[in-house]
C-alpha cells in the first residue's frame, strides 16, 4: 500500500474531518491508479488517515477512515450501510414519504457514492471511476443490509454523456413512471432516464414548507421549474394558481404529469416553456404579480441567448423578480452550488433589495435534510442553501 505525505496546510483540515483531497493536499504531483488505496502521512511521517485516489470534478480522492490499516472491502461497506440504515429508521417507516436518500457519500462513510430510495427501488450514483472499481463488493454488501430493495439502477455521474450515464443494475425493473410519495404528495419518477429522475430529493423539507405554510390562497411563480415539483406542492397546499417556467421542452409534459398523478387538472395552471429571463420581462410588461416566487436555478446554465451563473447573476435576477412580487410577497431563494457560500448568497440577496430600495425579512432558512448528512468540516458536502424571504413595505 502506497504511503503519501501531505502538505502542512492539509494536515489540520484532514484532522478536523475534511474528507476531500485536492492537488493542494500534496506537495508534489501524485501518479495513481483509479481507486488506489493510500495511507496519508504528516510531513513528519506520522499516520494521518486512509484514503482512496480518484479523478473527479471535485478533486483527487477522499479520506474514508482515520483508523490505520482500514481497507475498502465488503465488511467495511456493510458496516457503513448498516449505520446509514440505523440512522434512517424513521424515514423507512414513514407512510407519507417513500422517496429519500438512503446513503449519502462521505456523510455516511463511503465518499463518492450515493444511494437514493424510490418506493422500494434504489438508485446508485457513482462519482468517479475510482469508487466504481469497488462496485461488486459494494453491491453485495448493500444487498445484505437492504434485502427489501426490489431492484436497482445506477448513474455514472463522472461521465460526460447524459444518455449513457444510466443503466439497470439488478432485481426487478421499475415501472415508468414509478410513483413515489413525499409528505403525502405523489410524484412521477423515471429511474433510467439519464442523470435525473424527476425530483430533487434534497428539497423535501422546502416542498413541505410550501405545502403547509406558504401556498394557501396565493398565486405562485416557480422559476427553473424542471418537472414542477414545487408547483404541485403549492397546488396541493391550496395555491389559487401556479405558473411553472423552464426552458427545457420536456418540462411541459413532465409538469402536466405531476399534476395529473395527484388528481389535479394541469389546465387550471400555467406551464411555460421559455427562458426564465424572457418570462420575467413578459410578466413585467403584462403587469403580472405573484404572492410566492420560488427560485431554484442550476449552478450554471447556457441557452442560445445567454449564460447564467449563480455567483455572478443571481443578485441581478432577484432585482427583476422583485418587480413582479405582490405587496409583502414571499420569495424562496435556493442554491445548490457548493462554491456559493451561504454568507455570500445572503449578501447578494441583501444587495438586490437595497438596489431596488426595498426592505425584506428573513422568515426561514433551510439546508440539507437529515438524510443528507455531511461532515461539518466540508462545505462542499453541505451544499444546499435556501432562504425564505418576505418583502416588507414601509
Amino acid at each position: 500500500m502506497k504511503k503519501l505525505a501531505v502538505s502542512k496546510r492539509a494536515v489540520r483540515a484532514i484532522k478536523q474531518g475534511a474528507p476531500l483531497l485536492t492537488e493542494y493536499t500534496f506537495e508534489k504531483e501524485v501518479a495513481f491508479e483509479e481507486g488506489e488505496i493510500v495511507t496519508l502521512l504528516t510531513p513528519e511521517n506520522q499516520f494521518l488517515a486512509m484514503a482512496y485516489l480518484a479523478k473527479q470534478n471535485k478533486g483527487l480522492g477522499w479520506v474514508y477512515s482515520h483508523k490505520e490499516g482500514t481497507t475498502l472491502n465488503r465488511a467495511f461497506f456493510k458496516e457503513q450501510f448498516q449505520g446509514a440504515k440505523n440512522r434512517r429508521q424513521l424515514l423507512l417507516h414513514n407512510e407519507e414519504t417513500n422517496a429519500f436518500r438512503l446513503f449519502n457519500a462521505e456523510g455516511d462513510g463511503i465518499p463518492g457514492l450515493t444511494v437514493d430510495y424510490y418506493n422500494q427501488y434504489a438508485v446508485f450514483s457513482w462519482y468517479s471511476e475510482g469508487i466504481y472499481t469497488y462496485q461488486d463488493e459494494i453491491i453485495q454488501a448493500f444487498k445484505e443490509v437492504f434485502p427489501f430493495i426490489k431492484g436497482a439502477y445506477e448513474k455514472h455521474r463522472y461521465q460526460a454523456n447524459d444518455e449513457q450515464a444510466s443503466s439497470y443494475l439488478y432485481g426487478e425493473e421499475a415501472p415508468a413512471p414509478l410513483l413515489v410519495r413525499e409528505n403525502g404528495i405523489q410524484y412521477a419518477t423515471y429511474l433510467d432516464e439519464g442523470w435525473m429522475t424527476g425530483i430533487f430529493l434534497d428539497q423535501r423539507h422546502v416542498r413541505n414548507a410550501i405545502l403547509e405554510k406558504y401556498a394557501a390562497g396565493r398565486t405562485v411563480l416557480n422559476t427553473f421549474s424542471y418537472t414542477g415539483a414545487f408547483s404541485v406542492a403549492a397546488a396541493m397546499g391550496g395555491a389559487v394558481h401556479t405558473t411553472s417556467v423552464d426552458v427545457a421542452n420536456r418540462s411541459l409534459e413532465k409538469t402536466r404529469e405531476q399534476f395529473e398523478v395527484n388528481g389535479l387538472n394541469p389546465d387550471d395552471h400555467t406551464i411555460r416553456v421559455m427562458d426564465v429571463f424572457d418570462y420575467l420581462r413578459y410578466a413585467k410588461r403584462n403587469e403580472l404579480l405573484f404572492d410566492l416566487i420560488v427560485v431554484d436555478p442550476p449552478s450554471f446554465a447556457r441557452t442560445k441567448k445567454r449564460t447564467f451563473s449563480v455567483t455572478k447573476d443571481y443578485s441581478g435576477m432577484i432585482e427583476e423578480l422583485i418587480d413582479i412580487a405582490s405587496n409583502q410577497g414571499t420569495f424562496i431563494f435556493s442554491s445548490n452550488a457548493a462554491s456559493y457560500k451561504r454568507d455570500s448568497f445572503l449578501e447578494d440577496i441583501k444587495r438586490a433589495f437595497t438596489k431596488k430600495g426595498k426592505t425584506f425579512r428573513l422568515v426561514e432558512e433551510f439546508s440539507l435534510p437529515e438524510d443528507f448528512p455531511a461532515p461539518k468540516s466540508s462545505h462542499i458536502s453541505n451544499y444546499l442553501k435556501v432562504f425564505v424571504i418576505q418583502l416588507v413595505n414601509k
